[in-house]
C-alpha cells in the first residue's frame, strides 16, 4: 500500500479553510510526476484534483471530488487529504494501463451494466440532448434483460435472441400513472405496418446497447466486439411513415385547442419547431424586424434561425409585443412557462374536438410543416436548414416523396442530352 503523503496545509480541514481562495490550485508532490491540489473556493469548502505529467512541460487533469471541509468524508464523493491521494493514484494507474492497451482493472466482471452506465456518462460529457430517452431505454429493454451479463461472455446468440424477444413484444402503455401501473398493448401478428414498427424499434434499441458495447471495446474495457459486431438489425424496417395534417385539418385543430395551447399549436404548424423549442422561446429571441426567430437550443446542440412567414409574424406579434425580453414566449394561462410533458394530453382533446382520426401528435406538427412546403416544392435543403438538419438525407427520407415530380426534376437536371436527334433520309425509287 503506497505511502500517505503528510502536509500540514492540506491534510486537516481547519488548515485548508487558512488558506487564501483562489483558481490555482495548492499542489502536493505524492509521486514522481503525480501531484494532488487543493482548489480554495471563495464560499463553502475546497475541491481537490489531480495532475500527472505527460511530457514536454504538460500535465493531464482529473477532478477528484469535494474536499471534507465542511461534511464528512465519504472516500466516494468527499474525500479527506488521505482519501484524494488513494483517488489520485488510482486513476494514475488506470492511464498507465490505458497507455500500455490493458484493460482497466476490475475487483467483478465488467457487465453490461457497467458498460450503460459508462457509455451514458460519456453521451452527457459529449452534450447529448436525449439523455432522458437513452436512459429510458436502458432501463425498460435493456437491463432487465442483460444488465447482470458479463460482457466479455456475452454471445452472439444471446443479443440475436433477446433483440428477436423485442421484435415481437407487445408495446407498454402505463394506465394509471399515480400507481405506476403499466398495461401490455396488443398487437396483431397479420398487420404488417404494427410488425414493421416493432422491428423499428427493436433496431433502436439494438444500436443503443451497441453503442454502449462499442464504447466499451474502444476504451480497452473489453477484449472484442465479436459478440455483438455480427448481429444484424431488421433490414427495410425504417420506411419514413409521415403523418401530416391537411390545411383543413390545421385550421379545425387550431379552432378546437385551448387559447394559451392554441397559440403554441399555431407556432408549431406555422415554424416547424419542436415543442421543446417552443416553450424556451423568451421574447428576445423573436425578431418581428427581421421575421426570424432564434432557437438557441436544438436537438442537434446547434443553434439556428427559423423564418417566419407574415402570417407567422403576425401571430408572434400578439405574443412578444409590450412584454419584457426575458419573458416565455409562450406561457399557461396561470402565467408560467409551459412544460416538456405537457402537450400531449391538450393536443389529443383538440384532435378529438376537431375529428381528426387518426390524432396527430405535436412532432406531426412539425411533419406537416415539412410535408406543405415540400408538396409546394420548396428545395429539400431548405427545408432541411429550417428543421435544424445536419444535411438533406433525412429531409428527403421523410418529405421527397411529397415534392411534386421531384424525381423526374432531379433527373431532367442532371442527366445531359446524349442522342442527337438526326433528320431522316427519303430516297425515292422509281419514277
Amino acid at each position: 500500500m503506497a505511502r500517505t503523503v503528510r502536509d500540514r496545509s492540506l491534510e486537516t480541514r481547519a488548515a485548508r479553510l487558512r488558506l487564501a481562495p483562489r483558481g490555482k490550485p495548492y499542489w502536493r508532490t505524492i509521486e514522481t510526476g503525480l501531484h494532488v491540489g487543493y482548489r480554495r473556493l471563495r464560499q463553502g469548502g475546497g475541491t481537490w484534483t489531480s495532475r500527472r505529467f505527460i511530457g514536454q512541460g504538460r500535465y493531464a487533469e482529473k477532478s477528484l471530488g469535494v474536499a471534507d471541509d465542511l461534511q464528512s468524508a465519504d472516500a466516494v464523493s468527499v474525500l479527506s487529504f488521505s482519501q484524494a491521494q488513494d483517488a489520485a493514484r488510482e486513476w494514475w494507474k488506470t492511464e498507465q494501463r490505458r497507455a500500455l492497451g490493458l484493460a482497466e482493472e476490475r475487483r467483478g466482471p465488467y457487465t453490461v451494466a457497467d458498460a450503460l452506465l459508462d457509455y451514458t456518462r460519456d453521451y452527457k460529457r459529449r452534450g447529448g440532448k436525449d439523455l432522458t430517452n437513452l436512459r429510458s431505454i436502458i432501463e425498460t429493454h435493456i437491463l432487465p434483460a442483460l444488465g447482470r451479463l458479463d460482457v466479455e461472455k456475452l454471445t452472439s446468440k444471446r443479443i440475436r435472441d433477446w433483440h428477436h424477444d423485442l421484435s415481437t413484444a407487445p408495446k407498454l402503455v402505463r394506465t394509471g400513472v399515480a400507481a405506476g401501473e403499466k398495461n401490455v398493448k396488443h398487437h396483431s401478428e397479420t398487420d404488417v405496418n404494427a410488425v414493421r414498427r416493432r422491428r423499428s424499434r427493436a433496431n433502436r434499441i439494438l444500436t443503443v446497447l451497441k453503442a454502449a458495447l462499442n464504447h466499451a471495446f474502444a476504451e480497452r474495457l473489453v477484449a472484442s466486439d465479436e459478440a455483438w459486431r455480427r448481429v444484424q438489425p431488421f433490414h427495410n424496417v425504417d420506411r419514413p411513415s409521415v403523418r401530416y395534417l391537411s390545411e383543413a385539418e390545421c385550421r379545425r385543430l387550431i379552432n378546437a385547442c385551448d387559447p394559451d395551447f392554441r397559440a403554441l399549436v399555431t407556432a408549431a404548424i406555422l415554424t416547424g419547431a419542436r415543442h421543446g423549442e417552443l416553450i424556451a422561446l423568451n421574447v428576445a429571441d423573436v425578431d418581428l424586424e427581421a421575421s426570424t426567430i432564434h432557437v438557441r437550443e436544438s436537438k442537434s446542440g446547434k443553434p439556428r434561425y427559423v423564418p417566419l412567414t407574415r402570417e407567422a409574424v403576425r401571430h408572434f406579434q400578439t405574443r412578444v409585443i409590450g412584454r419584457e425580453p426575458a419573458s416565455p414566449a409562450f406561457i399557461r394561462s396561470d402565467g408560467r412557462r409551459w412544460k416538456k410533458s405537457e402537450q400531449a394530453r391538450p393536443l389529443a382533446a383538440a384532435c378529438r374536438d376537431a375529428l381528426i382520426e387518426p390524432p396527430i401528435t405535436f412532432h406531426g406538427l412539425r411533419d406537416t410543416f415539412a410535408s406543405i412546403l415540400a408538396m409546394r416544392g420548396a428545395p429539400m435543403g431548405v427545408i432541411a436548414t429550417v428543421l435544424g438538419h445536419a444535411d438533406t438525407r433525412i429531409t428527403e427520407k421523410h418529405y421527397a416523396h411529397l415534392a411534386p415530380n421531384y424525381v423526374a426534376e432531379t433527373v431532367r437536371m442532371h442527366f445531359p442530352e446524349i442522342i442527337v436527334e438526326q433528320r431522316a433520309t427519303v430516297r425515292v425509287v422509281g419514277g
